[in-house]
C-alpha cells in the first residue's frame, strides 16, 4: 500500500452545477462539492495531488475545451490518473449510450454538448498512468429531473468498466435524490469528501481506494442511500486516495464518555476540564472541522453552559450548529445535539420563549430522523416540559411529563434514572400547583 508520486500524478474534477436547458434543473450543490473535493484531495498533509496538479472544470460548456483538457491530464499523468465528474447523466434514446452533461447539454439531444462516456472512457484508457480511477456521482436514467438516479446496474456498469482501472459509480437506484435536503454537498460524493476529512479512526494509516469504496458503501446503507457500486482491476484498488487523518486518533471513546457522564452528573466544571484537553488533541490530530473536534466542541460549551456561563455557551453552540449542519447537514446526531443544547442553555441564560420554540421544532425533527421511542427524542420532550414549566406552562408541562413517563417506563423501564427523574420533576411540578 502506498500513496501516489504527488508528482507524476493528475485529478481532473469535472462537474456542472447550472444548465442552458430548463429542462435540466440546475444542481446548486455541485459547485461546492467539486471545489471541497478538490480541498480533500488537495491537502498538503493528507492527500493525493498538489494543487496544481488538480484541474478543475466546473460549468464549462465547451465540449472542445473540457476534452483537450482531459486528454492533457492523461497524457501527463504516470501513476495515478483520477477523473471525478458530478452532474447529470444522460442516456441517448437511441443507442442508450452514457453521457455526462455539461452546462450547454441538451435533454432532447445529449449526443450534442455532452461528454460522451466512452470518449472519456477512451482518454482515460490510453492514459500510461499505473493507476486509473474514474469516480461518477451522476444520474444513470434517461429521465435526469430533480437530481435523481436510475437504471440498471447492468447496463450502467457495462459501459463504465475499463479494463486496467478502478470505476466507482454512486448509485444505480430508483428514484434516489442525487442531493440531500439541507446537505452542502451531493449525496455521494459529500460522504466522500467527509470520509477524507475525518478518515476513520482505528483504521489503517493510508486509505486504499478499496477501504474507501467499502467504508462508503457501509455508511450509505446505513442511511438508508443506495450503496455505490464498483469495478476494479489489476492493483488500482490497493493505491491509497489519501492518508487517514483519524490514523493517530484511538477508537476508543472512554474518555469522551467519561466526560459525558460527569455532565450528567451535574459535574459540569469538571467535565470541561476533560473536554478541553480532548479538544486541544482532536484539533491538534484531526483539524477544526472534523466531526469528533465539533463533537468535543459541542461538549465543552454545554458543560461550560451548566458550569455557570449558558449566554456565552448559547453563542458558541449557534456556531458549531451551523458548522455541523454545513459539513455533516442537519440530520446529523450531531447537528440535532447541538439545537439540544444551544436550547438548555438559552433557557438557562433567560430566553425559555425562544428555548421552547426551538424544542418543539426539534422533537418533531428527532422523531422524524430517529424514531419517537429513541432516547434522545424522549430527552428532548422532557427538556421542553422542563422549560414549559418555567414559562407558566403548568398544565402542558404535566401533560408532557405523564406521557413522558409511561413512555419511558415502556422503554427504558420503571427505575431508570431518566424515568426516576421525570417522575420526580412531575412531583415537584404538582406541588407547587
Amino acid at each position: 500500500m502506498r500513496l501516489p508520486d504527488s508528482e507524476r500524478s493528475r485529478a481532473v474534477l469535472i462537474g456542472t452545477s447550472r444548465y442552458s436547458d430548463p429542462q435540466l434543473p440546475d444542481l446548486p450543490a455541485v459547485r461546492d462539492t467539486v471545489e471541497d473535493l478538490a480541498a480533500a484531495l488537495t491537502d498538503p498533509a493528507y492527500g493525493a495531488v498538489p494543487e496544481r496538479h488538480c484541474t478543475v472544470l466546473l460549468d464549462n460548456g465547451d465540449i472542445q475545451r473540457v476534452g483537450r483538457s482531459l486528454r492533457a491530464k492523461a497524457a501527463e499523468a504516470e501513476d495515478l490518473l483520477l477523473v471525478h465528474y458530478v452532474g447529470h447523466g444522460l442516456i441517448a434514446p437511441r443507442r442508450q449510450d452514457l453521457y455526462l452533461s455539461l452546462a450547454d447539454s441538451e435533454w432532447e439531444d445529449p449526443e450534442f454538448g455532452s461528454l460522451e462516456y466512452r470518449k472519456l472512457r477512451d482518454v482515460v484508457l490510453d492514459s500510461r498512468a499505473t493507476s486509473k480511477v474514474i469516480i461518477l456521482d451522476c444520474c444513470f436514467s434517461g429521465r435526469a429531473l430533480s437530481g435523481t438516479m436510475a437504471g440498471p446496474e447492468a447496463a450502467v456498469m457495462g459501459q463504465v468498466d475499463v479494463a486496467g482501472t478502478y470505476v466507482m459509480a454512486s448509485s444505480q437506484g430508483n428514484e434516489v435524490s442525487l442531493i440531500q435536503d439541507g446537505e452542502k454537498n451531493t449525496a455521494f460524493t459529500g460522504r466522500l469528501i467527509r470520509l477524507l476529512r475525518e478518515g476513520v479512526s482505528g483504521g489503517p494509516e493510508l486509505l486504499s481506494i478499496d477501504e474507501v469504496y467499502r467504508r462508503l458503501q457501509k455508511s450509505m446503507t446505513a442511511e438508508g442511500l443506495p450503496a455505490p457500486l464498483q469495478r476494479g482491476s489489476r492493483n488500482a484498488a490497493l493505491l491509497a486516495l489519501a492518508r487517514n487523518r483519524a490514523h493517530r486518533l484511538p477508537d476508543d471513546p472512554a474518555r469522551h464518555e467519561a466526560a459525558v457522564a460527569l455532565c450528567e452528573a451535574g459535574k459540569y466544571a469538571e467535565a470541561a476540564e476533560t473536554f478541553s484537553a480532548l479538544l486541544a488533541e482532536r484539533e491538534s490530530l484531526l483539524g477544526a472541522d472534523h466531526a469528533a473536534t465539533l463533537r468535543t466542541r459541542q461538549w465543552l460549551a454545554h458543560a461550560r453552559g451548566g458550569a455557570g456561563a449558558p449566554g456565552e455557551s448559547a453563542d458558541r453552540l449557534r456556531e458549531i450548529h451551523a458548522r455541523q449542519t454545513r459539513l455533516l447537514g442537519p440530520d446529523h446526531p450531531d447537528s440535532l445535539r447541538s439545537r439540544q443544547f444551544l436550547a438548555v442553555n438559552l433557557g438557562e441564560s433567560g430566553r425559555r420563549p425562544e428555548a421552547v420554540r426551538m424544542l418543539r421544532l426539534l422533537w418533531l425533527d428527532r422523531r422524524r430522523v430517529l424514531g419517537a421511542d429513541d432516547v434522545a427524542t424522549l430527552r428532548t420532550r422532557h427538556v421542553l416540559a422542563h422549560n414549559l414549566a418555567r414559562t407558566g406552562e403548568r398544565d402542558e408541562a404535566v401533560a408532557l411529563l405523564r406521557e413522558l413517563i409511561a413512555d419511558r417506563e415502556r422503554v427504558l423501564g420503571r427505575d431508570h434514572p431518566h424515568t426516576l427523574r421525570a417522575r420526580r420533576d412531575l412531583s415537584v411540578l404538582m406541588a407547587a400547583g
